[in-house]
């Protein structure tokens, strides 16, 4: 089982911060943050990995007063600063490909990898909240297919970019005064329909060759992208049947694109709230759920909407909602908790307001019986953890859910490698322009 934690910035649950005990100022405080690192490292973890928002002004200003993530770490910041106080622990950061240009991208998650040893993972996102486009030179939101489109070239030059020298192209030969064979250097001249790079990267190959690939959509062009690009995806299934709906389809996917299902590994969103009894975890839960006001609520119901739900009657069922450039996988999971569980419009905004998805809640025993149960019903490959809370939610799962888990045999006890593609079982890609096989891990 692999386990990634997921960090926005530190949980989704907009009354985290909130909760008795908890660090309020964990999202913007590295000492925090550089603590909470380490000590997923010693928990054995795959990755840390930092989500990210590109717009403050995204609900309204009653919500957003509520709201943690009004400031955050740039990630790419933040996880080059944690590679100094780390040494095992994958590094995964989301890089917009529609706002971002891939040069940078590529530059910068190649550093990354370097400084930290071959830890870095790319979580490509399409970005599909419209307000982050008004801080990038737009009036209006791109739209979602052309989004896929540009973000499936964009992978194909970043990818390029990394591949610009070979492994052995920098042998530093003082004595005849050459510092590399430009023999061994490609230009990339990509010309295409969204994006025109020349290259070369001015950065060395990369130590896992390519950092990981990281892909979070869940609508068909996004597991379209996740089959023919990711290496691993986060993703959001609600119960085991979805996971397992999702799991066949995308590694299907990825057979049909040439590719070993094998060397793509499904990761579901999973919030974990250990007690010593299920009574206690479910009255955790509850009391989370309690802190969120009603105007943070309906704006996490707008943004999952796409739409604003505050001008509707609260009491009421959700009337018909237009679809718009927002998350398609994203709508639609909310039109089918709605129609499902037959949620008024409070109802349904109490739920998104809080954490609206897949959630254990028990002992550490009977939540390690439901993920294993996932992994052997191939509804998944392994979980991104969702911290209720913190620090009490990660220590929760670190000292009492992963020893259930490492007792079982379902987690490692030690790290086996030292980069984020050995964490995962991935081979290191071969270098398109200079050959070689890959690496298997």
């Amino acid at each position: 089982m692999h386990l990634g934690a997921f960090m926005r910035p530190v949980s989704l649950h907009t009354g985290a911060w909130r909760y008795p005990g908890a660090f309020a100022d964990a999202n913007f405080n590295f000492a925090h943050l550089s603590a909470f690192a380490r000590k997923l490292e010693a928990a054995k973890f795959d990755a840390f990995f930092m989500a990210d928002h590109l717009a403050v002004l995204n609900m309204p200003i009653e919500a957003l007063r509520r709201s943690q993530t009004v400031t955050s770490f740039e990630p790419l910041t933040l996880l080059s600063a944690l590679a100094a106080v780390t040494e095992r622990i994958g590094l995964v950061a989301t890089a917009s490909t529609t706002f971002e240009a891939p040069y940078h991208v590529a530059r910068r998650f190649a550093s990354l990898d370097h400084l930290s040893g071959g830890r870095a993972g790319w979580n490509i996102v399409t970005t599909s909240n419209p307000d982050a486009a008004r801080n990038f030179g737009m009036d209006d939101h791109v739209e979602h297919g052309e989004r896929y489109k540009r973000a499936r070239e964009f992978f194909d030059v970043v990818t390029g970019l990394w591949d610009s020298f070979a492994d052995d192209a920098f042998f530093r030969d003082a004595e005849s005064g050459i510092f590399f064979d430009p023999a061994k250097m490609h230009r990339l001249d990509h010309k295409g329909e969204e994006l025109s790079v020349a290259g070369p990267l001015n950065i060395a190959r990369p130590i896992q060759g390519w950092p990981v690939i990281v892909q979070a959509g869940q609508s068909d062009a996004g597991r379209q992208l996740a089959a023919e690009t990711a290496e691993a995806v986060f993703c959001s299934p609600r119960t085991l049947a979805d996971g397992k709906l999702l799991y066949a389809d995308i590694k299907n996917r990825t057979v049909k694109a040439g590719r070993d299902p094998d060397h793509i590994k499904l990761l579901p969103a999973a919030m974990i709230f250990i007690g010593d009894s299920v009574e206690q975890a479910q009255a955790k839960r509850l009391k989370l759920d309690s802190l969120v006001h009603y105007e943070s609520a309906i704006a996490s119901l707008s943004i999952a909407l796409g739409h604003d739900a505050s001008q509707f009657d609260p009491d009421l069922p959700l009337p018909p909602i237009p679809e718009t450039n927002a998350s398609k996988s994203g709508r639609e999971q909310v039109l089918r908790l709605a129609e499902t569980e037959r949620l008024t419009v409070r109802q349904l905004a109490q739920r998104y307001g809080g954490y609206a998805g897949l959630a254990f809640v028990g002992t550490a025993s009977s939540v390690a019986d439901e993920m294993e149960a996932w992994l052997d019903e191939r509804g998944c490959d392994g979980f991104n953890v969702v911290f209720p809370y913190l620090p009490e939610g990660l220590h929760d799962v670190t000292d009492r859910l992963v020893p259930e888990l490492q007792k079982r045999n379902l987690f490692r006890k030690e790290y086996a490698g030292t980069t984020l593609r050995g964490h995962l079982g991935l081979p290191r890609p071969q270098n398109r322009f200079f050959g070689g096989q890959a690496v298997q891990p």
